[in-house]
């Protein structure tokens, strides 16, 4: 076994001495050591149960003749860093998270892991330590949340955001208001639509690494509590078979994920995840492979904040595996990839049914023929940039208008709540990408904004920041190169006509070679926002690559 480094022979007699001080048995240090990953604290609505989920887990593996040992992996919540300098810090806790965890768990030399993630950046950070660790490891999410209720209508975190705009632009009142606050996110868990963290839980399963029900099982569900012990067990049978994450996260399985994401229709923010997850297995993902599989993915599900249905329907209409089984009507997957079952993904969902054609329509008559992600590019986005096409209404499939340009969200969230904003009209938000905001803040509040004003089918929004799986509308975000290293979004001007193509999967300027070539001679870059502090020294490591808008860090994902 690997802990035999730490607890075999008579050089290790130190070693034990400090085991025994921890409280372990002979008995304890004679069987496999199962490192579990905790992601939870008192902050983060979707990680405030998870004591509950590693309690349930540890059971699980000691019952398996495992010896469980937790450990703790840091979260913030974006929900409540949003709006403000704590989302510049959100994106770059994937990379601590990954970081410290891998230092964690070589230094202690456990046999297997358990991975206990639930939001946005715990889920892809795990991923890409469990991918380094390399040793038997399963994961079990918390679960997420179930759907507010309000004046008979199920509601979601981004009906939140959409309220505030709706109150500011006079369409619904402040008792209105304080009603959505108090309804809208009723239990702990992950918020309820399709936004990242449920996301990278459901492709989490896709990709093989988690159990049935890992993405879609409510927090509240004791169904839950029996996965986390099963996923505690299922850890000791991976370790005796000796089945890794490098025997599990495949290309093929990584291809599997993002056919599955087209299928969902997951957030955006899987773009910046599943190809930083496929470098760790030494895959050279490029973004534009997005459109080659969304060319040949139906999207069968309209998930919140896309359409009116949410994680639990997604559950009771057999979940992921069930969209898999529909995507494997056509040949869609690789079924052949090995998943922490023990059993292929083909063995996984032969017995799945797809149990309401509401929720996940059938592969015959889908939402589209084409998947949920888009990737443009164009002389605005050589680079590439990311939309969630699902949540894009039909007469912003392609739109032109003339520039609105902000330097930062606080102004242009400014503008439209002031009325400034007007149909027609393409926001434009830039200095905001890995190296501008810096961090690559998420531009949800100004997304909503739109929304909430009204004007979600006429104004278009880009950047090179971020978006989540909660935003919806013309929203193009991860604009490459950014405009903090000359990209040509920090080149356009007021005015300047823009345009979005997304079924031509295009995106530009109206202005010549020559005039942006003209202009690309007069830019100056900006002095850092951020120069002292964890931001600043991350600032400074990041580079720009033909990836698109991915972290990238020297000696790492360079």
């Amino acid at each position: 076994m690997r802990s035999d480094t730490v607890t075999e022979g008579k050089q290790q007699a130190p070693h034990r001495s400090l085991f025994r001080a921890l409280g372990f048995t002979k008995e304890e240090m004679n069987r496999p050591i199962v490192g579990i990953v905790s992601s939870h604290n008192e902050i983060v609505p979707g990680h405030i149960n998870l004591d509950k989920i590693v309690d349930a887990v540890k059971m699980g593996v000691a019952m398996a003749g495992g010896t469980p040992v937790v450990f703790p992996a840091i979260a913030v919540c974006d929900g409540i860093a949003m709006g403000h300098i704590g989302m510049k810090y959100s994106l770059v806790t994937r990379d601590l998270i990954a970081d410290s965890t891998e230092a964690v768990a070589m230094a202690q030399q456990f046999d297997a892991l358990v991975m206990v993630p639930n939001c946005d950046k715990n889920v892809p950070g795990l991923l890409m330590a469990a991918a380094r660790i390399n040793v038997p490891t399963i994961f079990v999410s918390g679960g997420p949340m179930l759907a507010g209720k309000v004046k008979g209508k199920k509601t979601s975190l981004s009906s939140m955001f959409e309220a505030v705009g709706a109150n500011a632009a006079g369409l619904i009142t402040e008792e209105e208001l304080c009603e959505y606050e108090e309804k809208t996110c009723p239990t702990c868990g992950s918020c309820s639509g399709m936004y990242t963290a449920n996301s990278m839980n459901c492709l989490t399963e896709a990709l093989g690494m988690g159990l049935k029900g890992n993405g879609t099982i409510p927090a509240v569900y004791s169904a839950r509590i029996r996965l986390a012990k099963e996923a505690g067990m299922q850890v000791m049978e991976l370790f005796r078979k000796n089945i890794r994450p490098r025997d599990i996260m495949t290309k093929e399985a990584v291809l599997n994920a993002l056919t599955v994401d087209m299928a969902l229709g997951c957030s955006t923010n899987s773009m910046l995840h599943l190809p930083a997850i496929a470098h760790e297995i030494g895959m050279d993902f490029e973004i534009d492979f997005a459109n080659g599989i969304s060319e040949k993915t139906p999207n069968l599900c309209h998930l919140a904040p896309a359409g009116n249905t949410y994680m639990e329907d997604l559950e009771e209409a057999g979940g992921v595996y069930a969209v898999m089984a529909e995507l494997n009507k056509k040949g869609l997957l690789h079924t052949d990839c090995m998943t922490v079952t023990g059993k292929t993904v083909g063995e996984n969902i032969t017995a799945s049914r797809n149990l309401d054609e509401d929720v996940i329509r059938p592969i015959e008559r889908p939402y589209s023929q084409t998947g949920g992600l888009a990737v443009l590019k164009g002389n605005l986005a050589p680079d590439g940039s990311v939309v969630k096409r699902s949540a894009v209404v039909a007469e912003m499939l392609r739109h032109e208008g003339p520039a609105r340009v902000f330097e930062c969200e606080e102004d242009a969230i400014a503008a439209i709540k002031g009325g400034r904003i007007q149909p027609g009209d393409v926001v434009v938000i830039r200095y905001v990408g890995p190296k501008g905001g810096p961090g690559m803040p998420e531009m949800l509040n100004p997304t909503s904004a739109i929304a909430g004003m009204g004007l979600g089918s006429s104004v278009a929004l880009i950047t090179d920041g971020r978006f989540s799986g909660a935003s919806r509308g013309a929203s193009i975000g991860h604009v490459s190169p950014e405009a903090a290293v000359g990209g040509p979004i920090a080149l356009i001007r007021e005015g300047d006509r823009i345009q979005i193509d997304i079924p031509a999967l295009t995106l530009n300027v109206k202005l010549s070679e020559e005039e942006l070539e003209e202009r690309r001679k007069q830019w100056k870059p900006t002095e850092p926002r951020i120069t002292t502090g964890y931001l600043a020294r991350y600032a400074a490591m990041v580079t720009s690559g033909n990836r698109g808008a991915i972290l990238e860090v020297p000696g790492k994902n360079a």
